[in-house]
């Protein structure tokens, strides 16, 4: 192939190109990551191509543009100029109160608490100041609502015991206002409520598998290389945790990138799915009972079909590729999803991961893995033509 590319003549080259820009134009399906270098990105591995096969590492690039998500998966988006947006948040008050910090979850329930002890002290207080108790506190023959209440602080107190029901001991209803008994009825309903309410926060707080994702880790760096003579995309996840599993665990990927139709119509963030696997399959479930390194094959329905190395030093050429992980607690019973993306410069063409050391224990054994190689990688021969150009290459040099 190289001996064919070094005499190609220059005419040729060109018609190549006019070909492939063509090609773009024609096919928004297949097209490259970008329409509009199309032309470059085909011109520049024609020249890689001819000149070496070492692999192309990018760790070095400099600094990264803006990415959509975060190496720790964390979103970088957020929403202004929204109508009635904080009515929208407490409409749903207990999704918003999920999502907030444990300190302000704690301030919140302290707000709640002191709210309604207050409140219904301040009605109890208004009972007993229109019966007349605290002008008559202290007269032998006079009835009060609530014995022994004779300022603020003891209807306070009153209130408290009332709604968490510890029982009375000091102060006591009579049956002299029927008033209060219907706001004694009230606050216990009331209280019954909120308990329920602040103490299922709380549990459901603390039982979300948001945290369980901190166990599940991505490979730093994606790699481009041959398999089995075709071009794939890989990266490895593994869970660090080993005493409880995923189940139903599946895995995504999509390219997001900007791109214009052809009525130059903008599009900045669209998206497009690579199928990927674990195994042959393209269903995207995986076993991650030990590390795995997910594959997409490169083929002609693939996003990735025209990516050539020279596509990854471009820097007017910008694709994040997202990936999502998602499984179910053993544990549990809870959804977990764990994200991470990959840029430009975070591809490695012709790269392949190191085989992560297993060991067996003598006493128990169980298989040791050592994750201190998880994320290294080594150079391995890989084309560098991209996977359209591979899969025009094969034919002439058949013939």
């Amino acid at each position: 192939t190289r001996s064919l590319l070094e005499d190609t003549s220059e005419t040729d080259i060109m018609d190549k190109h006019d070909a492939t820009l063509s090609t773009y134009m024609l096919s928004a399906d297949h097209s490259n990551l970008y329409m509009s270098t199309g032309l470059a990105s085909s011109y520049g591995a024609l020249q890689l191509s001819s000149s070496s096969d070492l692999p192309i590492d990018m760790r070095r690039r400099g600094k990264l543009p803006p990415r959509c998500v975060t190496k720790e998966g964390k979103c970088k988006f957020e929403a202004r100029n929204v109508e009635q947006k904080s009515l929208r948040f407490l409409g749903d008050i207990f999704t918003s109160l999920l999502e907030v910090r444990w300190r302000w979850v704690l301030f919140f329930l302290c707000l709640v608490y002191f709210g309604s002890w207050s409140f219904f002290a301040c009605g109890w207080y208004g009972i007993l100041w229109i019966h007349g108790d605290f002008e008559n506190f202290g007269v032998a023959d006079w009835k009060p609502c609530i014995t022994n209440i004779s300022n603020f602080a003891s209807a306070f107190l009153f209130s408290v015991e009332t709604q968490h029901t510890t029982g009375y001991g000091f102060y006591h209803l009579g049956d002299e206002c029927p008033t209060a008994i219907i706001l004694l009825c009230i606050q216990s309903i009331v209280g019954v409520l909120l308990e329920g309410l602040l103490v299922g926060l709380v549990f459901v707080k603390m039982s979300r598998a948001k945290k369980r994702s901190a166990t599940l880790i991505f490979s730093k760096y994606a790699l481009i290389c041959q398999r089995d003579g075709k071009l794939c995309f890989m990266f490895r996840v593994g869970d660090v945790r080993t005493n409880t599993h995923l189940l139903e665990t599946h895995i995504r990927a999509q390219v997001i990138r900007k791109r214009t139709t052809l009525e130059g119509e903008v599009i900045n963030f669209f998206q497009e799915e690579l199928q990927i696997s674990g195994n042959k399959e393209k269903s995207g479930k995986i076993l991650l009972f030990w590390p795995t390194t997910v594959v997409h094959h490169i083929d002609s329905s693939s996003p990735l079909y025209d990516l050539c190395p020279s596509d990854l030093t471009c820097h007017n050429l910008n694709f994040e590729i997202i990936v999502v992980l998602e499984g179910i607690v053993e544990s549990t019973g809870l959804t977990v999803q764990a994200r991470s993306s990959y840029l430009p410069s975070e591809i490695l063409w012709g790269y392949r991961f190191e085989e992560l050391q297993t060991t067996k224990s003598v006493s128990s054994g169980e298989r040791i893995i050592d994750y201190s190689l998880f994320h290294e990688t080594f150079p391995v021969t890989t084309t560098t033509l991209s996977a359209s150009e591979l899969d025009l290459s094969i034919p002439k040099q058949e013939t």
